[in-house]
């Protein structure tokens, strides 16, 4: 690595994690989108059908979150090392997996989407619209998985431009399709379906394009690199632990969402829409989060202990700033945002009434988001996977005491426990971390 990479500031932060905020702003406004442009039919069947259809496609895919968090870690790490040709075969085992993932999820689609909706409650119609918007859905899956490994690949070489340029043609695409097909064509719910469809393809392919770098050497094609036993047992080591974890964090919101829907079609859609709020909060940190994930992993493939506590600061203080600035955003216009979202006067109602969990959730989960790019970086997915175990047990430990007495209030609560807990556990665990990185 050349000297100056040693040397961490506030510049180098921001200059990683500037495009990830900009192409995460995206993001949140396609949620805002595909919940808005439902939202002008004036009903509240087909918002909930978007919100539990997207969510479960979600949890299907974000199952194999590990390919963009487990790829970041292990490829920032051979970058530190100086290991060239091992960033290369770590393209091409995620791609291999992502693609094969995706084929499974594919085959397996009935069952999974009747397991869906045997867990969630809601109503005939809801049911209905969700499960034309999952038949659409699912044949983008190899493109939407193998997309994490390559996001993973890039944001470890610090090209976050790279997934910029990625996320902004796939969400403005996205975005300008959903438009046409569901208020010039009137496909409905279909309609956001088959947009998000095609904005994934051509994802992949643009994202193929900025990699080819890697394709340009001879480690790409060295079977006997992609293949090794040892590199290939330690990265599943890594990835089973970020798969247990992402299950868990997906539960999590899975049953949120199926919770809320026992409350009714109303509840469920004001949920709906608040959860975009938590989008916006999660997607805002990324950048600061997937910054931590590169600089950490450098540092600890090389052993830099000093440059590693550096950047878990510098990067968590940015972190912090963003987060107090949203609650206060939030506070200040989240009356508006939701008034935009639906014109339905009865959710407008309702998510008023749980606006101030948004106010809290940035200032509440700081530190599990940082801290999650931490010890991605550093590849603990142990840690991770334990202290989102415990996480998870807190959550459904509060949703049991608290949603009978409390009802949807009792639901927001148990949710930003879980953002706490998480936070604090791995907070115990960094002095692990350091030691890990010193060779202790």
């Amino acid at each position: 690595m050349p000297d100056d990479a040693a040397r961490l500031t506030h510049r180098r932060v921001l200059a990683i994690a500037a495009p990830i905020v900009l192409s995460n702003a995206t993001v949140p406004i396609l949620g805002v989108v595909d919940t808005g442009v439902v939202g002008q039919l004036g009903q509240a069947a087909p918002i909930g059908a978007v919100g539990i259809g997207a969510v479960t496609i979600t949890a299907i895919y974000w199952i194999f979150g590990f390919l963009r968090m487990g790829t970041t870690g292990l490829t920032s790490q051979a970058v530190g090392r100086g290991e060239a040709p091992e960033v290369s075969a770590l393209l091409m085992r995620v791609l291999l997996i992502g693609g094969g993932a995706g084929v499974a999820m594919i085959a397996l689609q009935l069952p999974l989407f009747w397991l869906a909706f045997r867990i969630a409650p809601a109503s005939a119609e809801v049911e209905g619209l969700a499960r034309g918007y999952l038949a659409v859905r699912i044949w983008s899956a190899p493109a939407a998985i193998a997309l994490y490994g390559i996001t993973g690949w890039l944001i470890a070489q610090e090209r976050t431009r790279g997934v910029l340029v990625i996320q902004l043609w796939m969400n403005g695409l996205n975005i300008g399709l959903d438009l046409w097909f569901v208020l010039g064509l009137g496909w409905g719910v279909g309609g956001v379906a088959f947009a998000t469809f095609l904005s994934e393809w051509t994802g992949l392919a643009l994202g193929l394009w900025l990699c080819r770098p890697a394709f340009a050497t001879p480690g790409w094609r060295d079977l006997s690199r992609i293949l090794d036993r040892a590199r290939l047992a330690h990265m599943a080591s890594v990835n089973s632990d970020i798969l247990i974890r992402s299950v868990l964090l997906q539960a999590i919101f899975v049953s949120f969402l199926f919770l809320g829907a026992k409350f009714g079609d109303v509840k469920l859609a004001a949920n709906q829409i608040l959860l975009q709020f938590l989008q916006v909060t999660a997607y805002a940190l990324d950048g600061f989060a997937f910054a931590a994930e590169a600089l950490i992993g450098q540092a600890f493939g090389a052993r830099a202990v000093a440059r590693l506590r550096r950047g878990a600061l510098l990067t968590s203080f940015w972190g912090v700033l963003v987060c107090v600035l949203l609650a206060l955003s939030f506070y200040l216009w989240g009356g508006r945002i939701i008034d935009m979202m639906t014109t339905a006067p009865e959710v407008r109602a309702t998510a008023r009434d749980y606006l101030f969990y948004m106010i809290l959730a940035p200032l509440l989960g700081v530190g599990a988001w940082m801290l999650d790019g931490i010890f991605i970086g550093a590849t603990r997915s142990r840690d991770m996977r334990d202290m989102m175990l415990i996480s998870a047990l807190g959550y459904l430990a509060a949703a049991l005491v608290l949603v009978p007495f409390l009802g949807n209030h009792g639901l927001w609560a148990a949710l930003l426990l879980s953002f706490v807990l998480r936070g604090l556990t791995l907070g115990m665990r960094y002095p692990a971390l350091e030691r890990a990185a010193r060779g202790g």
